[in-house]
């Protein structure tokens, strides 16, 4: 987890989340910590554990889907020399390493049934069985866990015990989603865009452009306040001008002319290519036009009108109008250079 942080935003959502945490802080409850990848679900518990009474003592972070489901229970509650195949000395699991003090569970929601169990026991007794052992060990430990799914909904498909459901939602915290949080875009860009201004040596920040800040607004952030992050420090040291304001911003840095096609989408083409010829090219023109006399007019016309007609649909976001197109940005741009567009 990464330390020194800090919470950056202004929105009423945002503020009332992290206040919602330093109350819930001071309780020796369990919090369940619910939002969307990138959301700062990791944050959050480190407010928790650093504002509770428990601040001195360790904070223990396991990233419930990063280990396959067979060393899971061996890393939550450890295991014996010689408990299975590979087990050469006795280690103790994150809960002992976590007495005293916090344990953050992420990606809860990714737990197998029978660790499930077993944290519910340690949840219900306070103690710990490492695998192998015959006797359990006492341990204090407070759990704070996060998840991006639906745990509700999880329990009545039975893909999550709603007994450990029960105890471990004292206190949920709902983290609200960067297209929610009003105002806190233009706050966190000018926050990431200083920063990384000052790791690359800018003598000072010059700020975006109000076309590229209209762009930050926009964009629905998928990825919420990591994906901004990545978007604003790439803008910032692909800049080449650091006196002049940021006028050029990739949200996507995998969009590319010459992105390779999936294999799936490949092969469907070639068999739909070797199913079916397409129909021969009528030379008459289309029904309801009038014969076409300048080819390279009509085309350039009729391509203008199509751009034209999608800036409108998109607001004027251009990034949002290359994707609907099926475009890079700079192929838009160059489009709308070459027909005389207006950017709105």
């Amino acid at each position: 987890m990464e330390k020194n942080t800090q919470f950056v935003g202004q929105s009423f959502a945002f503020l009332d989340a992290v206040e919602q945490a330093g109350r819930a802080a001071e309780l020796n409850r369990p919090v369940l910590v619910i939002g969307e990848r990138g959301t700062g679900k990791e944050l959050i518990a480190e407010r928790l554990h650093h504002l509770s009474p428990r601040w001195g003592e360790p904070l223990i972070v396991m990233n419930c889907a990063a280990l396959p489901e067979t060393l899971i229970e061996a890393e939550l509650f450890g295991h014996e020399q010689g408990a299975f195949t590979g087990a050469t000395k006795t280690r103790p699991g994150r809960f002992e390493e976590a007495d005293g003090g916090t344990l953050f569970l992420d990606e809860l929601g990714t737990l197998s049934m029978a660790a499930q169990e077993r944290l519910l026991r340690v949840i219900e007794y306070g103690e710990v069985t490492r695998i192998g052992a015959s006797r359990p060990l006492r341990v204090d430990v407070r759990i704070v866990a996060a998840t991006n799914e639906d745990l509700p909904a999880a329990a009545e498909t039975g893909r999550f015990r709603p007994d450990l459901l029960d105890r471990l939602s004292f206190e949920v915290i709902t983290l609200p989603p960067l297209r929610a949080r009003e105002g806190d875009v233009a706050v966190l860009a000018d926050h990431f865009g200083r920063r990384m201004a000052a790791e690359i040596n800018w003598p000072q920040w010059p700020g975006f452009t109000a076309a590229c800040a209209a762009e930050l607004e926009g964009h629905s952030w998928p990825g919420n306040v990591r994906e901004l992050r990545n978007v604003v420090e790439r803008a910032v040291y692909r800049w080449d001008e650091p006196g002049r304001p940021i006028s050029r911003i990739t949200f996507d840095p995998f969009a590319s002319p010459w992105k390779p096609r999936p294999l799936m989408q490949m092969a469907t083409a070639r068999e739909a290519g070797a199913a079916a010829s397409p129909p021969p090219p009528s030379p008459q023109a289309p029904a309801g036009q009038e014969a076409v006399t300048d080819l390279k007019s009509a085309v350039d016309a009729y391509e203008a009108a199509i751009v034209g007609s999608a800036l409108e649909r998109y607001r004027y976001n251009q990034r949002a109008t290359a994707k609907g197109l099926g475009l890079s940005y700079d192929q838009l741009r160059h489009c709308m250079k070459k027909h005389g567009l207006s950017a709105g």
